[in-house]
């Protein structure tokens, strides 16, 4: 199959790689249908996220098709399309049984490792460093993911990609943002950063009753498209 690779700093391209298998029997093949690019790939790129290794499969961000399942999955099958969260969950250890699950023990390998650089032992992520498990991303024609059923969500009929798509890491990431907040109904927030996370984050504050968004970056674009979501732009340059 055809994937982005990580070629080294600065130093991305599409090389053929062997398509996944199944290596556990909670594991299933997708087929990539759509995928996106999140900020944080620019840290691998750069060279800020150690532990990168030529040939390593980039994206956090994708969802498909299911193709194939291994015998201990149950609650999707093929021709199901899925969203695939980033945060590798296995649905059972004490993280995961309290909705940490970006926490989860048994997706990381790497955990203690990892912990010495961020500060907290996350759990398994595709396609970021093996400092994350190492595991291939979906920027790819097709990935395998681990824990199925605790993992890919099925997608109601209807819905087109470009409507579920965020639902995979930068759309929950500004609700998350917004619901730590605290928002009482009527509540004027701030918003520091109107980058796709700080546009999903106004919309948020809105959902959860804020009566006033005030959008806070100093690029224009993204002032505008803040406003027309319905936020006061304020651009702190000027």
């Amino acid at each position: 199959m055809k994937a982005l690779v990580w070629q080294g700093v600065k130093r991305v391209g599409v090389e053929t790689v062997p398509d996944p298998t199944i290596l556990q029997p909670t594991d299933a093949i997708v087929r990539i249908t759509s995928t996106a690019i999140c900020g944080s790939d620019l840290h691998l790129l750069d060279g800020y996220i150690p532990t990168m290794v030529h040939g390593d499969i980039l994206g956090h961000e994708f969802m498909g098709e299911v193709v194939e399942v291994g015998s201990e999955v149950h609650k999707v099958k093929v021709g199901d399309r899925v969203i695939v969260p980033f945060p590798i969950a296995c649905g059972h250890c004490w993280f995961c049984q309290h909705g940490l699950t970006s926490l989860c023990d048994n997706s990381n390998a790497n955990a203690k490792l990892a912990e010495k650089m961020f500060g907290h032992a996350p759990s398994g992520i595709y396609g970021y460093s093996h400092l994350t498990g190492g595991y291939a991303g979906g920027q790819a024609q097709f990935a395998r993911t681990l824990y199925a059923d605790e993992n890919l969500f099925k997608i109601p009929e209807g819905l087109k990609d470009d409507q579920v798509l965020f639902l995979t890491d930068i759309l929950p990431t500004g609700y998350m943002g917004a619901l730590n907040c605290d928002i009482q109904p009527g509540d004027t927030v701030a918003v520091y950063g109107c980058g796709p996370v700080g546009l999903f984050t106004i919309m948020s504050a809105f959902l959860l009753g804020a009566g006033r968004v005030i959008a806070i970056d100093r690029f224009q674009y993204r002032l505008a498209t803040a406003e027309a979501l319905g936020a006061e732009p304020l651009n702190y340059e000027q």
